[in-house]
């Protein structure tokens, strides 16, 4: 299959590199990474550990590509979109956080698009070499739930690159789950200038729990079936398993780039039909200090 990962940062390149085990893939990045890869190979350490050689570019080649995996934040999707339509794309999948993304790139593409998860851990140590911090599964099929042979082939794909694939007939329930987990991991970790681990038992974890139940009625009343015992055990079961990383938001604010907090705990407050003032207050602070760095 030949494959085009659009955003080609940690994860992106991660599994780009799993899959091009397998398959023709092509990274479409930043350099320096990108003319790293294309001098010396793509190199994957930590629970992975090998070289691969998949193309690596920083503009998306007029071709013809089976699939296309989106990785980049979801305030690019409409940019990555724009991208996509130089090339002759298949099928779409956006593994990207927030709620949105699908609709947009379906929007704007005539392709197959899919919505996935992902729970594997990536970092970029180097140009050129990405760290798997975590081994985790892909979770993919249509947006709105059910089955689709695009989903089938995406999967099998997955499968073949030795990529722990679920082809999922509930991605609106799965995608609801992953907002809660990123909307109360994330934005607490970033204000508060903590690991995930400070969630498992610290003070801050009651704030997080707080923010996955309100996900949980947003997305009963939207009419997904997501309890809030199932938001908080998810949300506890990640800060656990991930407890030594720093989200993404951290390394964001950290690093003093914009975040996503528009499509994560934002998107919250934008389609909440009750009150959800955990959601309100964090998305508030961190648009606060985003405009004071003139981010937004």
């Amino acid at each position: 299959m030949r494959v085009l990962v659009f955003g080609a940062g940690s994860l992106g390149s991660l599994l780009g590199g799993l899959l091009a085990r397998a398959h023709d893939v092509t990274l479409v990045g930043r350099d320096p990474h990108v003319e790293r890869v294309r001098a010396d190979g793509l190199r994957i350490t930590g629970e992975h550990s090998e070289r691969v050689t998949p193309a690596a570019t920083t503009a998306v080649p007029d071709e013809r590509f089976d699939l296309a995996v989106v990785a980049v934040k979801a305030f690019d999707t409409a940019a990555a979109a724009d991208a996509l339509g130089a090339a002759d794309v298949e099928t779409v999948l956006s593994v990207q956080n927030g709620l949105g993304n699908e609709t947009r790139l379906a929007n704007a593409l005539a392709a197959d698009v899919l919505a996935g998860t992902c729970t594997y851990g990536a970092r970029l140590t180097d140009p050129g070499v990405v760290e798997c911090t975590g081994r985790g599964e892909v979770a993919l099929g249509p947006p709105g739930g059910g089955e689709s042979a695009a989903a089938d082939r995406v999967g099998g794909a997955f499968r073949a690159g030795g990529v722990e694939t679920t082809v999922a007939a509930d991605m609106p329930r799965r995608c609801w789950e992953k907002l809660a987990v990123n909307a109360g991991i994330n934005a607490v970790t970033a204000l508060a200038r903590v690991g995930n681990g400070a969630l498992v038992d610290g003070p801050a974890g009651e704030t997080a729990r707080h923010a996955a139940e309100e996900v949980a009625r947003t997305a009963r009343e939207a009419g997904v079936d997501l309890a809030d015992d199932a938001a908080v055990e998810a949300i506890e079961r990640v800060a656990a398993a991930t407890s030594a990383n720093r989200s993404s938001m951290l390394q964001d604010v950290g690093g003093g780039t914009r975040t996503e907090i528009d499509a994560i705990n934002g998107a919250v407050v934008d389609r909440a039909d009750g009150p959800v003032p955990v959601n309100e207050t964090l998305a508030a602070l961190v648009r606060g200090w985003e405009r004071e760095r003139g981010l937004r």
